[in-house]
């Protein structure tokens, strides 16, 4: 059997991800191939071959043998599995390709996986509220740093009346998605979702964004028919309850599955130094033409960033923004990593003596 014809095929089984398993089809007999839509509480439901081959079938599995202290590690939505159907165990877990990973809110700032797998990240924004473009680039940069390709999607574009203002929310979208596919869509109406349909088709796709943006709406347009709940945006914040409790994987009709994920309220960054250079493209460019290398583009002579702001290329917005982030991913890097908050530790004391010494200097002229 090729692994076009593979049962699996429509839910992104190919020949790479034949190859890893074949170490669990010489270690584990009997193992099948499954690939995980939904996990609950120590369970969870995978699709795997039909016993006949002919199709597949969703089976429940105890993950008990693939549970670790370590959240990163542990499985999510979109993994693919080896899996004894016979006593209902997930046997192990194959190599990931891309992981879309945010920091939790504990105080302890681990990283936790949302969907695993991933082709593209469709970031859900609802145009109801007024546009929030810092947060755009807090999800692009997780996307990115993710493996997936970003697809910005602006939601509900029925209810902005005038298309050139639509025009230029797309427009102004853009400027902050480099790379990036930025789409108005409207579920309603069905703008745009023939256009996102061919975008997803064939791969594994995730649906993010804020309770309220829509999601559930765009997964039963995208689907086609009503698979996900839907609930009503607050007025006065445009706000939504969590419709999706879990993350759910969904069959497209067009090709490929959709991961649809709970609403965000919080969204941190993870160790996401490679989806911030591809946020901000821009601006890392302009840094290479500073004077200095560990440039900060704050107040430091020869900065070409600092140069771009003050002609006009650059917004003074998006410079903020990169700042926050930068300062954020610093932060939870220098929680995570020893190596690195002993490094900032030995910054820190090496320039507070050098601090002393300017001093001791400026005391010993009398200045």
């Amino acid at each position: 059997m090729t692994e076009l014809s593979h049962p699996l095929a429509p839910y992104g089984w190919d020949e790479g991800f034949a190859d890893s398993f074949t170490e669990f089809t010489a270690s584990a007999g009997g193992a099948v191939p499954g690939r995980i839509v939904r996990v609950d509480r120590g369970r969870c439901d995978v699709v795997v071959p039909a016993p006949d081959g002919a199709g597949v079938r969703t089976v429940q599995a105890d993950t008990a043998l693939v549970t670790t202290g370590d959240p990163l590690n542990i499985m999510c939505t979109g993994d693919w599995a080896a899996v004894d159907t016979g006593r209902g165990l997930v046997l192990g877990l194959l190599p990931r390709r891309s992981a879309f990973v945010r920091s939790t809110s504990s105080k302890r700032s681990e990283g936790q996986v949302l969907a695993a797998n991933v082709d593209h990240a469709v970031i859900a924004v609802s145009l109801a509220v007024e546009l929030d473009l810092g947060r755009v680039e807090r999800f692009l940069t997780l996307a990115w740093e993710s493996g997936a390709v970003p697809v910005v999607v602006l939601t509900k574009a029925d209810l902005v009346a005038d298309p050139v203002v639509l025009g230029h929310l797309v427009a102004d979208t853009e400027t902050v998605a480099p790379g990036a596919q930025v789409l108005a869509v409207s579920a309603e109406t069905g703008e745009g979702v023939d256009v996102l349909a061919a975008s997803l088709a064939g791969g594994t796709s995730v649906l993010l964004g804020q309770s309220g943006a829509g999601k559930s709406t765009l997964a039963n347009a995208l689907v086609g028919e009503e698979v996900q709940g839907v609930n009503s945006a607050r007025d006065r914040d445009g706000k939504g309850r969590h419709t999706t409790t879990t993350r759910n994987m969904l069959r497209l009709p067009f090709g490929g599955v959709l991961i649809d994920t709970p609403g965000l309220r919080g969204v941190g960054l993870w160790d996401a130094e490679s989806g911030l250079s591809q946020t901000f493209a821009e601006i890392e460019e302009l840094a290479a033409d500073c004077r200095f290398h560990d440039c900060g583009h704050a107040a430091e002579p020869g900065c070409a960033v600092l140069a771009a702001v003050g002609s006009g290329e650059l917004g003074q917005r998006r410079l903020d923004s990169y700042r926050k982030l930068q300062r954020e991913n610093m932060w939870i890097a220098s929680r995570t990593d020893a190596r690195l908050r002993a490094e900032i530790r030995r910054d820190w004391k090496q320039k507070s003596a050098e601090g002393r010494e300017a001093w001791a200097r400026k005391r010993g002229s009398g200045a």
